[in-house]
């Protein structure tokens, strides 16, 4: 992991294509801009991470279920 030290008002480039600024320091908390092309999903971690669990949960399907959605197609 790269740990890099920023103020406010100073940014990050990662590639050629996208910027994180630091737009505010509140306390604890710090709010970034991101700029990047818009085919770059970007998301919070914890949003990932539901997305990453909700398609792994979709590939759990039975094979029963299958079949009788195949019978119901036919």
């Amino acid at each position: 992991m790269l740990v890099l030290s920023r103020k406010k008002d100073e940014s990050i480039m990662i590639g050629d294509q996208i910027e994180l600024k630091i737009l505010s320091i509140d306390g604890d908390q710090v709010k970034l801009g991101i700029v990047a092309p818009k085919n770059i999903k970007i998301y919070r971690s914890e949003v990932y991470e539901s997305i990453q669990k909700q398609n792994q949960e979709s590939l759990n399907v039975s094979k029963s279920l299958i079949e009788q959605l195949l019978k119901k197609n036919l």
